[in-house]
């Protein structure tokens, strides 16, 4: 499994503790992003707010994405998100062949994308 960072891939055998989506998503739990968040037709909506954000509503604070060696749907993105109203939570999805139109489209048009330039 690969891991992307924004400079280069990693193999994420070497960083253990990032070596699956699980590992990521505990992770972003552990450092507040606790909201699981999910695409809807009207946008981003937050079950325990029971709110719905706009692209201009959301900062991308992270994200990891997956490849698998062998079966493109192995494929994943996980994006850790905070809203403008401070919602911490994360969104998976498929990436490439699989993924979500909705999602993809929504992410394009997100204005604030951070990427930690390292794994911690």
């Amino acid at each position: 499994m690969i891991a992307q960072t924004e400079n280069n891939n990693v193999n994420i055998e070497e960083v253990p503790f990032m070596s699956t989506l699980t590992a990521c998503v505990n992770k972003a739990i552990k450092n507040g992003y606790t909201d699981n968040l999910k695409m809807t037709k009207q946008g981003l909506f937050c079950e325990r707010t029971d709110k719905t954000y706009a692209p201009t509503d959301i900062m991308i604070k992270d994200f990891y994405r997956f490849e698998g060696q062998s079966d493109p749907g192995d494929n994943a993105i996980m994006y850790v998100i905070e809203t403008e109203d401070g919602v911490k939570g994360t969104l998976i999805d498929a990436y490439g062949t699989y993924a979500d139109e909705n999602i993809n489209k929504f992410m394009g048009e997100v204005e604030e994308i951070n990427k930690k330039k390292s794994i911690k």
